[in-house]
């Protein structure tokens, strides 16, 4: 397609890298209950290094900044990284233990997450290399399981080097004045738009949210996503139909390959929509980043959607 540069886009990431910990059950324990599973996994996680992946596996040119610990988890996590085509030339290793995430995953697909920092409380500045990476990038992906300085850091040297700022506001939290005017799209899911503006319908949250950044994505699980822009009005994308076995990494998935889209020049329908077919190919699969799909695979759900 005319204006559209098929593989060539450049991603940089900062954010997270976390061993996923993730017991199966048929429903999540309320509070003082205990309920037995009937297994457990470790995977490769956190959301800034699931971005990554699904953004080397849409066919993006992907780069990681962050950190993972002196420990077998670390060793581990650069590698799923290497696997799948990341470059982790600027992921740190530092001393201590790597970040873990502590997921419940019921028989609905649905999950309930903790997250143990560990080496990811490192990430709270930008060395010149990092700089360089963000700035050789079509877009940055930044989310908010790291360090609210390094993040700002980031995102303020991705505008000073006009590259698109793609922030994931999870977990929701606050967002500085300075985080937001630097944003060039903001993609919450809806339970984090509303909790981002006490607005529980999607279309109120959006125009709250136009109020400080020039674009904004709310994904809405199997019912697609809502685009709203200043300038270039709202629209929504409808999801495919599939029956979910594990959202664990859904909304990551959707950020990588958007971020790959938009990076080739699709128009933003188009990227939305192509998104989303990678979102649902991971949620009928276990795990988050080892559900990801690679871009034959979202070409063919597109194809056929």
């Amino acid at each position: 397609m005319d204006g559209i540069r098929t593989g060539g886009s450049t991603v940089a990431v900062l954010g997270s890298t976390n061993m996923d910990l993730v017991a199966y059950v048929a429903r999540a324990p309320a509070r003082g209950e205990t309920v037995a599973g009937r297994e457990f996994r470790t995977v490769p996680g956190g959301k800034g290094a699931n971005q990554a992946v699904a953004a080397a596996r849409a066919g993006g040119s992907v780069s990681m900044i962050g950190a993972v610990g002196a420990d077998a988890f670390g060793d581990r996590l650069r590698a799923a990284l290497e696997e799948s085509g990341v470059d982790t030339g600027p992921l740190r290793t530092v001393d201590g233990p790597s970040g873990t995430a502590h997921i419940v995953v019921d028989d609905e697909g649905g999950n309930a997450i903790v997250v143990v920092p560990g080496a990811n409380a490192a990430v709270t500045a930008l060395t010149p290399g990092d700089e360089a990476v963000i700035a050789g990038a079509d877009s940055l992906l930044l989310q908010l399981e790291t360090p609210l300085e390094g993040v700002l850091a980031a995102a303020e040297t991705a505008r000073g080097h006009g590259v698109r700022t793609v922030l994931t506001p999870a977990p929701a939290r606050p967002l500085p004045a300075g985080l937001l005017a630097a944003t060039d799209l903001l993609v919450p899911n809806e339970h984090e738009a509303a909790a981002l503006t006490g607005r529980t319908d999607p279309h109120a949250a959006a125009d709250a949210l136009l109020e400080q950044v020039p674009e904004v994505v709310i994904t809405l699980g199997s019912a697609g996503s809502l685009y709203a822009s200043r300038t270039a009005g709202r629209f929504t994308v409808p999801a495919p139909r599939v029956t979910a076995v594990d959202s664990t990494g859904a909304g990551d998935t959707f950020v990588g390959a958007l971020a790959v889209a938009l990076g080739e020049g699709r128009p933003m329908p188009e990227a939305l929509a192509w998104a989303s077919c990678a979102a649902a190919l991971s949620v009928q699969r276990s795990g988050a980043s080892t559900a990801m799909p690679y871009r034959t695979e979202i070409d063919g759900l597109a194809s056929s959607s």
